[in-house]
């Protein structure tokens, strides 16, 4: 089979949370142009309006959702708006996420349950309810959950964000070990250091060089360089693959083993 093929996602509908930008925006775009009709999920309903356009012009079709990954009813809305516009979601990319940064003795509680409740809950709600919709629809279906290099090695700095993208790499094996046999697969992408609107500036100073000097590949992710195991993942290409987090990080984690 060609790869043409075995990546084409003609006749899926995939959902992608955080898709206003950074990563999420990508994801889309992606999905878009190998045939998914794609369901744009987050809270900045301009700059949604704006990609749904965009994926449009490029001649695929988007639906723009408006709603907050932490809202269990805004959850359950943003399902209904998408099977409206498209039918059931078959493909889930679990992207939108936050940050923080700070020592783990000056963490607030609020800080804490706000970085888990997007990274960590949000991801295994928006999974189960991908989940469930799937089986009540008897359809087979891909969920990727996008982790994190940092749940496998830690900074100085982030252990509410390293410890909820631990939690997404478990997430991701226990959902896939109850759901493989009913056709539904969950795997995780766990990317290093992407260069985004939200870190460019943080990674072109000095301290950003010298996170580039520790990357055996010698650079910061960029645009495309997920667009393969998002493909993979969401694909038939990956029908056998399950349970797995795939790691593309320029080499970061085997540097730190």
């Amino acid at each position: 089979m060609k790869a043409a093929q075995i990546f084409d996602l003609a006749g899926e509908v995939a959902l992608v949370t955080g898709a206003s930008s950074g990563l999420g925006r990508r994801f889309a775009e992606v999905l878009a142009a190998n045939g998914a009709k794609v369901a744009l999920v987050a809270r900045r309903a301009q700059r949604l309006d704006a990609l749904k356009k965009r994926i449009e012009d490029s001649g695929g079709r988007a639906v723009a959702i408006e709603a907050d990954v932490t809202d269990r009813a805004a959850m359950v809305r943003a399902f209904d708006a998408a099977e409206k516009a498209f039918g059931a979601v078959t493909i889930l990319v679990n992207n939108a996420g936050i940050a923080h940064s700070g020592r783990a003795l000056d963490l607030s509680e609020e800080e804490w349950r706000r970085v888990l409740a997007t990274d960590l809950d949000a991801v295994f709600f928006w999974a189960q309810e991908a989940a469930r919709r799937l089986l009540a629809a008897d359809k087979k279906g891909a969920i990727v959950n996008i982790a994190s290099v940092l749940g496998f090695g830690v900074s100085k700095g982030v252990i509410a964000y390293a410890t909820a993208k631990a939690g997404v790499v478990q997430i991701t094996k226990a959902l896939a070990l109850e759901l493989a046999f009913k056709g539904v697969r969950v795997n995780a992408i766990a990317p290093g250091w992407f260069v985004t609107e939200i870190n460019e500036e943080f990674l072109a100073s000095e301290k950003g060089a010298e996170i580039k000097r520790s990357i055996p590949a010698g650079r910061f992710g960029t645009d495309g360089d997920l667009d393969g195991a998002l493909l993979l993942l969401a694909s038939k290409a990956g029908s056998y693959i399950t349970g797995a987090t795939i790691v593309v990080d320029g080499g970061q984690l085997v540097a730190l083993a």
